[in-house]
């Protein structure tokens, strides 16, 4: 159960911005969107890897 704190006087939109990091955070909405479809142990190192190397070819031009 997520509880937002709102302080006295709070704008409605910002506590409803709060929630919505909050739930965000928790990862409910990726984990229901992975357990939806099965996916093969291989393909997902193979994502993970390809993810690895994007990311290390960004720092590599970063630098």
């Amino acid at each position: 159960m997520i509880i937002v704190q709102v302080k006295e006087g709070e704008n409605i939109e910002r506590a409803l911005k709060k929630f919505k990091r909050k739930y965000e955070k928790t990862g409910v909405v990726k984990e229901l969107r992975a357990r939806q479809a099965f996916e093969k142990p291989s393909v997902a190192n193979r994502k993970k890897m390809m993810k690895a190397v994007y990311v290390q070819q960004l720092r590599s031009v970063e630098e």
